[in-house]
């Protein structure tokens, strides 16, 4: 019988480490497949993550706290107010009041939508970049328009401005299928839906009616060039003969119509708004910071290296590309890219070109904000300038540098202190600390004084922002409720009548103001209170809040 066979048996060094690698590398293809097949689903997930991560740290400030008490408020209620004051967001308003009635109101319910808003943006600048210039400069533009600092505080805004990107690329994206489709086939569905969707953008906000005609501006320059392109080929007889135009007096013709039955159908709203231009009498003149808001802070929040590299980026991008397709043996991508410079380049001029004009001319309109609508534009001719970097690896480790460089403006806008460095929510938060403390059923009242800034607002807009904090007071100063006057804010009357009528059985009262730049009622307030048996307990400050809490004795 023979013995049987010996040998030797390999083991692994680690049974674990391969499984893991293999893991990592098919959890990163996976990945890599997902943006690839799917990028702007992929990128505007993304969108909504970073900009809705962390919303509801920062306090709440002037123009959020507008949106909270009109969203709030009943139809009749808001349709009283429109007719005052901020008939320019009276759709947004409708729409907030809609989501508050589904979620209810928190910073965060508040915030959401605008996270919402950007993810969406960036989906469509990921559409419109492929759409002009291939996968490749879909999906730089969607990640370059993700890491503008602009783009990062709108998100996180309770405000339109990040719906108004939104509209604006969305507009783009259908005009530039009814222009594609008036060349190949039935396009007269699309220019219907490129005038609804004018006439519902400028409801939203008036000022994408500059849209509409940096749009117009395009068709034109499209035509310019392809009558340049014609007598080109015609007096050199070796240049290429152009194909079939772009853009032909029927698309000018359709664009025309539909852009101005929007225009008609939208007058009244628009002449509404008009009667209100009061309400922008804060926007100052052309002066010394004009020059730097353009720069630097309406697309790249006030940093300026970041905004000096964004420039150059664009500048580099319009150059290259527009030499490129103007050279006789172009190639096709030289032309399409260069048709993407002809949609951007007046999306990001025109605004706030206009809007700066009109402030010289002496209607002052110019602000940051209201460049908004320009954002997915200027990623565009970012992107634009980036993807001519080669190979695919240098341009994605160009592209992580970019998005590196966004991070600090992305942590900074989510900072408690962030939003004009309204301490409103360490306000509340003292006075619900104090209350839950000491009086959990104690009859307490409240007197708001003006708030920082606003002298002609009381400081009901802390509560308004933050109702749990003062829930069951009474406010024994009021004289008008917003609400039910048609107006924003709370209106104060005399304090020498109204508060000692109110007090009752009150034994605690806050005085809840604000520092210089607000209208000093405290002394009025304390004198009135000191007849009563009041007297001040304790005082706070925080920011640019002050708080005395008034204990009858």
């Amino acid at each position: 019988m023979s013995a049987p066979p010996t040998g030797t048996i390999s083991v692994p060094a680690s049974t674990g480490v391969a499984p893991i690698r293999s893991r990592a590398r098919s959890l990163g293809s996976s990945i890599a497949g997902a943006v690839v097949r799917t990028p702007e689903l992929t990128i505007g997930a993304l969108g909504v993550l970073v900009t809705a991560a962390f919303a509801w740290v920062p306090s709440l400030w002037y123009d959020e706290a507008a949106t909270v008490t009109s969203a709030q408020r009943s139809w009749p209620q808001l349709w009283a107010e429109l007719h005052s004051v901020d008939a320019v967001h009276g759709l947004y308003y409708s729409l907030m009041h809609v989501w508050f009635w589904l979620v209810g109101y928190t910073p965060f319910t508040l915030r959401f939508p605008s996270a919402l808003a950007i993810g969406v943006a960036a989906g469509l600048v990921v559409a419109l970049g492929r759409r002009l210039g291939g996968r490749r400069l879909g999906i730089t533009a969607g990640l370059v328009f993700l890491a503008l600092p602009r783009v990062q505080w709108a998100g996180s805004e309770g405000r339109p401005y990040a719906t108004i990107t939104t509209l604006a690329v969305c507009l783009t994206l259908v005009g530039l299928t009814a222009v594609r489709r008036t060349r190949t086939g039935r396009s007269l569905h699309w220019w219907v839906a490129y005038g609804a969707l004018a006439l519902v953008a400028v409801t939203f906000n008036v000022y994408l009616s500059l849209a509409v005609v940096a749009h117009a501006v395009t068709l034109l320059w499209t035509v310019l060039v392809r009558r340049h392109e014609v007598r080109r080929a015609t007096v050199h007889r070796t240049s290429t003969v152009p194909g079939p135009p772009l853009v032909t007096g029927g698309t000018l013709l359709r664009w025309a119509v539909a852009a101005g039955i929007a225009a008609v159908s939208v007058s009244p709203v628009v002449v509404e708004i008009a009667s209100q231009s009061k309400q922008v009498a804060w926007i100052t003149g052309i002066g010394d910071r004009t020059g730097v808001q353009v720069f630097a802070t309406a697309w790249f929040g006030g940093v300026n290296a970041y905004a000096a590299l964004a420039w150059t980026l664009m500048v580099v991008g319009v150059v290259v590309v527009l030499i490129a397709a103007h050279r006789r043996s172009a190639s096709v991508r030289a032309l399409v890219r260069a048709q993407a410079v002809r949609v951007a380049v007046p999306l990001v001029v025109v605004p706030t070109a206009a809007l700066v004009l009109a402030t010289a001319m002496g209607k002052h309109l110019y602000s940051p904000k209201y460049a908004t609508l320009s954002l997915p534009f200027v990623a565009l001719l970012i992107a634009l300038a980036l993807t001519l970097v080669r190979p695919k690896a240098l341009l994605a480790g160009v592209v992580a540098v970019v998005l590196v460089l966004s991070v600090p403006t992305a942590v900074a806008v989510k900072q408690p202190l962030a939003k004009q460095d309204s301490t409103w929510a360490r306000a509340a938060s003292i006075i619900e600390a104090e209350r839950s403390a000491n009086r959990v059923d104690a009859d307490e009242g409240v007197v708001f004084g003006s708030v920082y800034g606003h002298p002609g607002t009381t400081a009901d807009i802390i509560r308004v922002s933050y109702p749990n904090a003062f829930a069951g007071m009474t406010d024994l100063g009021v004289r008008k409720v917003g609400p039910e006057a048609g107006v924003l804010w709370n209106q104060n009357g005399d304090l020498a009548t109204s508060i000692p009528s109110r007090l009752g059985d009150i034994d605690t009262v806050w005085f809840v103001g604000g520092t210089v730049k607000a209208r000093n009622i405290q002394p009025e307030t304390a004198a009135v209170l000191s007849e009563h048996g009041f007297t001040a307990e304790e005082h706070w400050k925080t920011g640019t809040v002050v708080i005395t809490e008034y204990v009858r004795r």
